[in-house]
C-alpha cells in the first residue's frame, strides 16, 4: 500500500498535532476570538496556537474573519468543510472518557492490590 495515500494518515496530517483537536473541538461550539482559544488551551504558546490556527486555516478547516477596528479583533470558526469533522471529533472524545474512566478504575484497583500486599 502506498502511505502517500492512506485516508488515515491524510486526516492525521491535517487535524493530527497537540493543539488541534482541541481547537476543533472548541471552534465545534461556535465562533471564537483568539484571546477565548488562549484562555481555553492556556498550555499552548501564543506562538503555536497561532502556528496551528494558520495551518487550519490553510487547509480550508477554519476560517478567520478579520475586523477593521482597534485594537484589531479576528474571530475563527469552522468552515462546511470542518464541520464535517464534528463525527469524528465527537468519537475522539467519547473514547477519550472512556478511556479517562477505564484508566482511573484501572489506578483504583492497582491501587487496591498494592495495599492488600503490605
Amino acid at each position: 500500500m502506498d502511505h502517500s495515500e492512506c485516508a488515515v494518515e491524510i486526516t492525521g496530517s491535517i487535524i493530527g498535532g497537540k493543539w488541534k483537536p482541541m481547537i476543533l473541538f472548541f471552534l465545534e461550539g461556535g465562533t471564537k476570538r483568539f484571546g477565548q482559544l488562549r484562555r481555553l488551551i492556556p498550555k499552548t504558546t501564543k506562538k503555536m496556537l497561532t502556528q496551528q490556527l494558520r495551518e487550519l486555516e490553510r487547509d480550508g478547516i477554519i476560517r478567520r474573519k478579520i475586523y477593521a477596528q482597534v485594537p484589531p479583533k479576528v474571530e475563527y470558526s469552522l468552515t462546511r468543510h470542518g464541520k464535517s469533522l464534528k463525527p469524528i471529533l465527537r468519537s475522539m472524545s467519547a473514547w477519550g472518557e472512556d478511556h479517562r474512566s477505564r484508566y482511573a478504575r484501572v489506578s483504583r484497583q492497582m491501587l487496591a492490590g498494592a495495599a492488600g500486599n503490605l
